[in-house]
């Protein structure tokens, strides 16, 4: 009942206007059931393959997330169900989400992944390239039907420094806020993704609408496998 009782306690810190994403990535069945059956219904993944045979395996209304980095040769595999990809950081990756989501008849939600942590390995878009992806979508010729872009998304820097976080959470929230106001058929920015297990509470303040929490609520994960 140990993850039941870490969600509970998570939800009560929660506003309501902010979305929670359990990130059940390597984590057994058994953990996610115990968080479905206390009303969690939104899980986020980061392994194809493993998101695959969980949402083969599991019940048909959980909501999946793909929340890692994903191979364009990869989105064939979760086209037919995932509910929301969160870290679309190139052209190429959105044209093949939505040639895969058109083969399956579906308009599959995306969030653009920024850049905005100091750390060389995190993937993401700068505001420049951002800002090219966004006046492509809103020519009326893009043909990208079968994608729709909701929000942003980003990670901070994997550090105890707060201001080095919170000057990053804050960056993100400028750049949501400069573009929200873009619309296009397939654009509306409505979600600010930020914020995990150790600093969620900070990204909140700095306007995040949608936190992504794995170890607070299944606790300490194994070491990560090959996708």
């Amino acid at each position: 009942m140990e993850i039941e009782k870490n969600l509970k306690n998570i939800t009560r810190r929660i506003p309501e206007h902010v979305a929670l994403v359990a990130v059940s990535k390597t984590k057994p069945n058994s953990d996610i059931m115990e968080a479905y059956n206390a009303g969690q219904r939104v899980f986020g993944e980061n392994y194809v393959q493993e998101m695959v045979e969980k949402h083969e395996q599991l019940p048909r209304d959980i909501r999946w997330h793909f929340i890692g980095h994903l191979q364009s040769n990869k989105v064939k595999y979760i086209a037919p169900f995932v509910c929301l990809i969160h870290g679309v950081d190139s052209l190429k990756l959105l044209k093949e989400i939505d040639k895969q989501a058109k083969k399956n008849d579906r308009v599959i939600k995306c969030l653009f992944q920024m850049h905005i942590a100091e750390e060389e390995t995190k993937f993401g878009l700068s505001e420049n390239e951002l800002e090219d992806i966004l006046n492509f979508l809103r020519n009326d010729d893009n043909e990208m039907a079968n994608i729709k872009i909701t929000g942003l998304m980003g990670m901070a820097t994997f550090t105890d420094d707060e201001k080095q976080i919170k000057k990053e959470f804050q960056y993100l929230k400028s750049v949501f806020d400069k573009y929200k106001q873009l619309q296009a058929s397939n654009l509306k920015l409505e979600t600010l993704s930020m914020g995990m297990s150790g600093d969620y509470q900070l990204a909140i303040d700095c306007g995040s609408t949608m936190v992504r929490i794995g170890s607070s609520i299944f606790g300490t994960r194994k070491a990560p496998k090959a996708n």
